[in-house]
């Protein structure tokens, strides 16, 4: 694991994954202020849960992302990846280790959301505790989920066309995931279309990892009977992106 220990070193020392850590655990407080949130008591907790999920999102795009296609660029280009290819590191292993260092930093952020949520705008009423509780519970775990691959690719792409490539692929597929397919629902919808119908059935709808609807409008948690299925569905992407993401990743510069 030394480039694992290397990777997480050097990012540790930049320190800019502090920057991360206050958006998502102090920004969203001040942002509810500054909004006017307190001028309406009963919108007050609604917003600060939406501030926190929607934080921890945007650091996710763009350091996790940026972070690790910036890795990804740098150990093909640097050298860095050859040499550990000559120390019997294979190009899988460079891969796993970098993905497991920028994880590490990122995987803290959705239960610094879940907990904000849970201590900081957490309903009243014992029955819509409960539920609000298991509801950040569930989406911490499938934010894990839809974040972890996105980061593999990420670093993948960038090692090959380098890291503005590699962040902008993750970002895209995130943010079309997340709201591009519901504007693609609506084209179908208006145009009959079997191509646009057939994009959004084979679209990755990471909308279904996006908690802001259900705090927002006390909607509940998953049903605990579905939830597996959210993580088969969601697991199974992760499978896919890791496939192409060992495929397109390379660990040295080509002649």
């Amino acid at each position: 694991m030394r480039l694992f220990r290397l990777t997480t070193s050097t990012l540790f020392r930049r320190k800019s994954w502090v920057v991360c850590a206050f958006v998502v655990a102090v920004l969203p407080f001040l942002l509810v202020q500054i909004s006017g949130g307190t001028e309406n008591p009963a919108l007050l907790k609604p917003a600060l849960a939406q501030a926190t999920w929607a934080m921890t999102l945007l650091s996710s795009i763009f350091w996790g992302f940026f972070t690790a296609s910036k890795q990804g660029e740098s150990n093909a280009r640097s050298g860095l990846g050859e040499y550990f290819l000559t120390t019997g590191v294979s190009a899988t292993r460079q891969l796993f280790e970098m993905w497991l260092s920028v994880f590490t930093f990122l995987a803290p952020l959705p239960f610094i959301s879940a907990a904000i949520c849970i201590f900081a705008a957490s309903p009243s009423l014992p029955d819509e505790r409960s539920m609000w509780l298991q509801t950040n519970f569930q989406y911490a775990v499938l934010f894990l989920l839809v974040i972890a691959p996105l980061v593999a690719l990420a670093s993948a792409v960038a090692s090959r066309f380098g890291s503005i490539t590699g962040f902008l692929t993750s970002s895209a597929l995130a943010i079309y995931g997340l709201y591009g397919v519901g504007y693609l629902k609506l084209l179908g919808n208006l145009d009959k279309s079997s191509f646009a119908k057939w994009l959004w059935t084979s679209s990755p709808h990471y909308h279904f990892a996006d908690p802001t609807e259900r705090l927002r409008y006390k909607l509940g948690e998953i049903a605990w009977d579905k939830f597996p299925l959210l993580l088969a569905y969601f697991g199974g992407i992760l499978l896919v992106y890791a496939a192409v993401s060992r495929l397109v990743f390379r660990a040295r510069t080509t002649a």
